[in-house]
């Protein structure tokens, strides 16, 4: 025995620092104890979902690696990064709430005078590999260094593409309190955040930091950064309340009815923060389409009158086969469908959501190889038809699975050169 533990302790040696730490001792204890947790994993909300791509692994990869849909999964030019984000967020927010999208499912929300930063990103790539895996679309608006203090990072689940090594470990050396969902503490404390410096909820549960209330609530996802997916860290979506704004950010999530449930309990919000790409025929479970995620908005805000939503989750890592304008167009059309008013900002455009004008340009169309962003403009994704939902794609979150799959892959304009932000090899996605 003596030696198979002392195998276990060289192996775990070898384990790349990406993959971060599997929860042990009183931490597993603790999610053991947890009321979501069943048969060694944590359980969705609304029963089993899909994690996997169905299907043959043929048919998938006919779809993900057909040569004439490629091309328009990136941008066909230089995508147009907000050039003051610094100097604009000098200034504190008039109305007391201003959100600024950094890319993907990274938010900057100022609110009643404290900083919270969802889900940072900033490293190079989503992916446990420096050399491989999706690559950026678009530069960072701004260095996390000169991004200033914060007083909370808010972290949804521990998937490639919303839990960065490079990121935490710069964060780690701030005075930075994090609140994530339970058992993906391990992974921070692997990276040097100390255990004080950790909130680690459950769904339903609350912690006060700096005077906000944050609040860990249900999401339709899953979990899994090593070689073997256990299902040992939970998922969340996250409302976080002050004394005058209430926000909401969704984390990824398949459409459930929990949403509803949520804007009941702790909405309605000045501002949904929701993910609308990444969406696939493959895993309709657990990620939205944006007809999805403008119905989550409204089921979390009670009616269309209610708030504003910033669309998340897309236009920053290739992710999934649909085009890469298609998550912008389709939230468009569906929130003028309903009358929900929506925010369209540049990445690294602040905005603030009870003023009385946001960013509402559809800015993609001057870089997308495709600028009416393919089906969702013509009517497949954006009908709602179950064809139209989702337009294939490709959420494979492991590391095994990510080096598996890994090859080198530049996309082309059409025209024999390199897209912008993808002249480097591009694995199957982590997110």
């Amino acid at each position: 025995m003596a030696g198979f533990r002392s195998l276990s302790s060289g192996l775990r040696a070898l384990r790349p620092e990406a993959f971060g730490a599997d929860p042990r001792g009183e931490r597993m204890a603790r999610i053991r104890r947890s009321p979501h947790f069943k048969d060694g994993v944590f359980q969705n909300p609304g029963g089993p979902a899909r994690t996997r791509p169905s299907g043959s692994a043929l048919d998938f990869a006919k779809v993900f690696f057909d040569k004439d849909t490629r091309p328009r999964r990136a941008p066909g030019g230089t995508v147009p990064v907000h050039s003051t984000t610094l100097a604009d967020i000098a200034r504190p927010p008039a109305t007391g709430l201003r959100l600024t999208w950094m890319g993907h499912s990274s938010v900057l929300a100022e609110i009643d005078g404290r900083r919270v930063l969802f889900d940072p990103v900033w490293g190079e790539r989503c992916s446990p590999f420096p050399f491989a895996g999706p690559k950026r679309l678009h530069p960072v608006p701004v260095p996390l260094a000169a991004l200033g203090p914060v007083d909370v990072v808010v972290i949804s689940h521990d998937h490639y593409d919303h839990l960065d090594l490079p990121s935490i470990k710069a964060l780690a050396g701030t005075d930075t309190l994090f609140a994530v969902p339970l058992g993906v503490g391990a992974h921070l404390e692997r990276w040097g955040v100390p255990a004080d410096r950790l909130r680690e909820l459950d769904w339903h549960e609350s912690t006060k930091i700096a005077g906000l209330t944050l609040t860990a609530t249900p999401a339709r996802h899953f979990c899994g950064r090593g070689l073997r997916n256990t299902q040992h860290t939970l998922w969340a979506s996250w409302v976080v309340a002050g004394d005058e704004h209430r926000i909401y950010h969704s984390g990824d999530t398949g459409y459930f009815e929990g949403f509803k449930e949520i804007g009941a309990e702790h909405g309605p919000f000045d501002a949904t923060m929701i993910q609308i790409g990444a969406y696939s025929d493959f895993w309709p479970d657990i990620h939205m389409t944006p007809q999805e995620g403008v119905r989550a908005h409204l089921d979390l805000q009670g009616g269309p009158e209610h708030g504003l939503m910033l669309p998340i989750h897309w236009a920053t890592f290739n992710l999934a086969t649909h085009p890469w304008a298609e998550p912008g167009e389709g939230t468009r059309s569906a929130a003028g469908a309903v009358g929900a008013r929506i925010a369209l900002p540049r990445p690294g455009e602040p905005f603030e959501p009870t003023a009385g004008t946001v960013p509402s340009a559809p800015w993609w169309r001057g870089v997308a190889l495709d600028p009416a962003g393919g089906s969702a403009a013509g009517g497949s994704a954006a009908s709602g038809s179950p064809a139209g939902d989702a337009v294939g794609g490709v959420a494979i979150k492991s590391a095994s699975d990510a080096a598996a799959m890994a090859q080198a892959d530049t996309v082309s304009d059409g025209h024999g050169r390199a897209a912008k932000g993808t002249e480097d090899s591009e694995a199957l996605p982590a997110g």
